[in-house]
């Protein structure tokens, strides 16, 4: 198996949007606080003495009242909650799955009119919210890899893909894209190492090497961007695939093949005692 990246075993700072229920309890007590009115707020403890932290078991799927699934996130001070599904905040922008679905459709809307895509322009205001957007798809992301829903993170970073390439095509601010754009690298890596693990566990392995070989290529041959982040996240995104690829290599290799590697090294050598011991043990397997 291979191994995870090791930045998911590290939880972020909640993202903004997601919990809605702890933004209204700061805006009742800012609000009540500046008028001097106690605000009599829901009191949160026996929530989170049901659930203790545990930073080894911080993550959970529940069912909720109408029957949906939701994951749920045990942090220090509180409780953090994702959808499974759509948006990781549960927000419908002009009543669509996302935000990248309704610039799209924008997109197509203004090929139709005119005839091309060349005028379409994407202003300040649309891409931050692409960045936000894509954000919240980032945090689940990383929480549904450590929870091996490969299915899910190959949809998420799908999802902040298409992001990639709305900027890419349509924002002409240099600024503005690069701030998504610099980090690209990695979203290719993560869509990547999760439909390579698909592969795995599907036992075709030629598929995950030819996958991951792919994704190497890609973002070796990004443009670049004059960005520490990008050039971090370039190097170690390639250099996390190729360990990858490696083992997946040394997987495929079984005991049999293994010894007849040691066997030829061995005879190579001259070292026949050691030869012989090989050659014993091989007849063994066999």
């Amino acid at each position: 198996m291979i191994d995870p990246p090791t930045e998911i075993t590290t939880v972020m700072n909640p993202p903004w949007n997601v919990c809605e229920t702890t933004e209204l309890l700061l805006y009742y007590c800012i609000v009540k606080g500046e008028q001097g009115i106690p605000y009599m707020g829901i009191d949160l403890t026996e929530m989170l003495r049901s659930w203790p932290y545990d930073p080894e078991q911080n993550l959970r799927i529940v069912s909720v009242e109408d029957g949906r699934q939701v994951l749920q996130v045990r942090l220090p001070l509180g409780i953090e909650q994702y959808e499974l599904d759509g948006r990781p905040d549960g927000k419908r922008p002009y009543d669509k799955e996302s935000f990248v679905e309704e610039l799209q459709d924008r997109v197509a809307a203004h090929v139709a009119h005119y005839g091309s895509d060349a005028e379409f322009d994407l202003g300040h205001q649309e891409c931050v919210e692409l960045h936000s957007e894509g954000m919240l798809f980032y945090y689940r992301y990383l929480l549904l890899f450590q929870l091996n829903d490969f299915e899910r993170v190959t949809r998420d970073t799908d999802h902040n893909l298409h992001l990639c390439r709305l900027l890419e095509k349509y924002c002409s601010n240099e600024e503005d894209r690069n701030a998504v754009l610099q980090f690209k690298p990695y979203i290719v890596r993560m869509n990547a190492m999760a439909r390579a693990m698909i592969s795995i566990q599907n036992e075709v392995r030629d598929v995950a090497r030819k996958v991951l070989a792919n994704a190497i290529e890609e973002i070796e041959s990004l443009e670049e961007i004059e960005s520490p982040a990008f050039q971090f996240e370039r190097i170690r995104s390639v250099n996390y695939l190729q360990s990858a690829l490696q083992q997946i290599d040394e997987e495929a290799v079984g005991p049999t093949q293994e010894l007849e590697k040691e066997l030829q090294r061995a005879v190579d050598e001259e070292n026949y005692e050691r030869a012989a011991e090989i050659r014993d043990r091989l007849r063994g397997i066999q």
